[in-house]
């Protein structure tokens, strides 16, 4: 750490514990009466009543963003805060699509029983003591019908996990220090 930070400078601090004069960024509700230089910069930007009390930011879980608007970004606000760990998409949000199915037509040949001996190309007969072979003559085919039909229920809609690789670490405020000048 710098021998003397501005107030209210945000520091990564890789330790269990923020150091003196310092303090985690929790969103923890600070007194105003003995964090006036700190509460005259961050002002209820994170919380707090404004009389008694203001909030630290809290970068617990979170990833710190720029404020403004970028070049095809969407404004962002000092303070705001936004996202979520975990999304769950619903079959409106999920593009349409189609899936090509080819069907070769096919047919069982059908025909009549023709009582003979021979027993080429014919089938086992069903009356015992009887001839034991018939011929099945083409007569014609039956045509085979299909259907495609949607599954219903799919997979179930679950939430999907959201978050970018990460790395723990804390985030720490200067409570005292340098009261920085504007420029």
């Amino acid at each position: 750490m710098p021998s003397a930070p501005f107030v209210a400078e945000i520091m990564i601090f890789g330790c269990n514990f923020a150091p003196q004069g310092f303090a985690f960024c929790e969103g923890q509700l600070m007194p105003i009466s003995q964090n006036t230089a700190l509460f005259s910069l961050l002002g209820t930007y994170y919380g707090g009543d404004g009389k008694s009390n203001f909030g630290l930011p809290n970068l617990q879980g979170r990833v710190p963003i720029g404020v403004g608007q970028g070049q095809g970004l969407t404004q962002r606000d000092l303070g705001e805060q936004g996202g979520v760990e975990t999304v769950t998409l619903t079959l409106a949000e999920l593009p349409s699509h189609t899936h090509l199915v080819t069907q070769t037509p096919l047919a069982i040949p059908v025909g009549d029983v023709n009582n003979t001996y021979n027993p080429v190309g014919n089938y086992l007969g069903t009356t015992a003591g009887t001839q034991l072979y018939g011929s099945i003559p083409d007569t014609g085919n039956i045509p085979l019908k299909s259907t495609i039909q949607a599954a219903n229920g799919g997979y179930p809609n679950l939430p999907l996990n959201n978050m970018q690789p990460y790395l723990a670490l804390n985030f720490v405020i200067a409570l005292q220090g340098v009261f920085p000048p504007r420029t």
